[in-house]
């Protein structure tokens, strides 16, 4: 243990990152950027082209520099060959995903199969670190055990592991990375204090050291309790519509309370994290019989929202004397979130399908992801919205926030309608130009 940790001190060691996505890449351009030699594999060759080229696959504007930096002196490489990267290292940080299956139960695969790459190169006085979102045990048991089985060797002592949740935010992963505080929990102490000493080297946050089964579910309580938020949000929102008041009102003077914090509502939650985060935290208690009912039906309800965007859609153009299936439909935003381009899990595949499913003409409009479920994507702004009878606001980007009405009502049929899922649209000045406006939570 000594060893290693003077090792981490005097930046000796050899680190591979197996998964080079939205997690994977900020962490393997941030330890090279430390000053460790790191070697980042992933089983996508268009993702190790670009990484190798120094490039950013992900739409990160201030990893692109950092990235090119360690790839051009050498600190950082990337392939796609698994072998290869574990040739020679001394910790080896997992970064894949950890998608939900069809039946909404964990897809542990990846873990799996990380896990027993490094397990068949894995010699003693060596650190496994575990980053992917993970159900409760999977660090300690699962894990650990597969790697205890194809090294031959004892998890802590022989080797060390410990799961080390990342905490970052798609399009600030750099900045969030290395100020965030960061929770690292081992599989023993000695495991913990290993990992401490190697995040020290690229954390300006607190380090919170504690156990493996801890720190994961410390993990998934983080997005759980924003998921169960958010719902909140949506039903008084759901509540507010039938009362006849703006819940965007009713949430500002609310917020005003020191006590009170609460979340914006809106047309669905989509990323990588919360849509799952809450089903990896009760897959372990569901195993046991137990049930949960808070939030359970916190995911419920926001995946309910979707389907409440179409139906706005429906009723709006009705109150216009349209039908949807006659209508060319605006959809802005397939990103899950603004100003990324990611598009995991995002609310506006649901609205789009949904729409498309009651014949609706959709076309789908976003400036930084290629997205669009099937429908039409325009590859302009007014390409998407000319000749449109409505328009549905999805991702709550910077320029949808600056939408320009007068153009808008130009560029649409007559009777133009505004779904706003964001409530980013000024719903007065819309009404005043002749749009009927409907926004999450406000009545129409």
């Amino acid at each position: 243990m000594r060893e290693l940790i003077q090792r981490i001190r005097q930046k000796e060691i050899f680190i591979t990152v197996v998964g080079l996505g939205h997690v994977g890449l900020p962490t393997a351009a941030m330890f090279a950027k430390s000053g460790f030699q790191v070697i980042g594999v992933d089983i996508k060759p268009d993702v190790v082209e670009l990484v190798s080229s120094g490039r950013s696959h992900i739409r990160e504007p201030d990893l692109e520099k950092p990235l090119k930096e360690v790839v051009g002196n050498g600190k950082l490489k990337a392939t796609t060959d698994a072998q290869q990267a574990l040739r020679n290292w001394d910790v080896a940080v997992v970064c894949v995903q950890t998608p939900l299956a069809k039946d909404k139960q964990p897809d542990l695969s990846p873990v799996k199969k990380a896990s027993a790459d490094i397990g068949d190169s894995l010699s003693k006085g060596k650190l496994v670190v575990i980053e992917s979102s993970v159900p409760p045990g999977t660090t300690g048991d699962l894990v650990a055990k597969i790697l205890e089985t194809k090294s031959k060797l004892k998890c802590g002592k022989d080797f060390w592991l410990a799961h080390c949740p990342e905490r970052i935010s798609v399009g600030d992963a750099e900045r969030e990375f290395v100020h965030n505080t960061r929770i690292v929990g081992g599989y023993n102490e000695a495991s913990t204090k290993i990992a401490v000493e190697l995040f020290r080297n690229v954390t300006k946050g607190e380090i919170l050291p504690t156990d493996c089964t801890t720190a994961e579910v410390a993990k998934l309580a983080e997005n759980s309790f924003r998921d169960v938020n958010i719902a909140f949000a949506n039903e008084l929102a759901l509540v507010c519509e039938e009362i006849g008041v703006d819940v965007v009102d009713v949430i500002r003077l609310a917020n005003t309370h020191p006590r009170v914090r609460i979340h914006n509502p809106g047309c669905g939650v989509g990323g990588p994290c919360i849509t799952k985060d809450s089903l990896l935290l009760l897959y372990p208690v569901k195993k046991s019989g137990s049930v949960s009912k808070l939030i359970s039906l916190s995911r419920k309800l926001n995946e309910y929202m979707p389907e409440h965007t179409v139906a706005h859609v429906v009723d709006a153009l009705k109150k216009v004397g349209k039908e949807v299936r006659t209508s060319k439909i605006a959809v802005l935003g397939a990103a899950y979130k603004g100003e990324t381009d990611d598009a995991t899990n995002s609310p506006s595949e649901r609205i789009v399908q949904k729409l498309m499913g009651l014949g609706a003409d959709v076309v789908i409009y976003d400036p930084y992801t290629t997205e669009s479920f099937g429908a039409t994507r325009a590859t302009d702004f007014r390409g998407a919205l000319e000749g449109a009878d409505c328009v549905v606001v999805v991702t709550d980007h910077e320029m949808f926030k600056k939408l320009d009405l007068e153009e808008l009502k130009r560029l649409m049929n007559q009777k133009p309608v505004v779904v706003d899922g964001r409530r980013l649209i000024d719903s007065t000045k819309a009404k005043a130009l002749g749009f009927t406006y409907v926004g999450v939570g406000c009545h129409i």
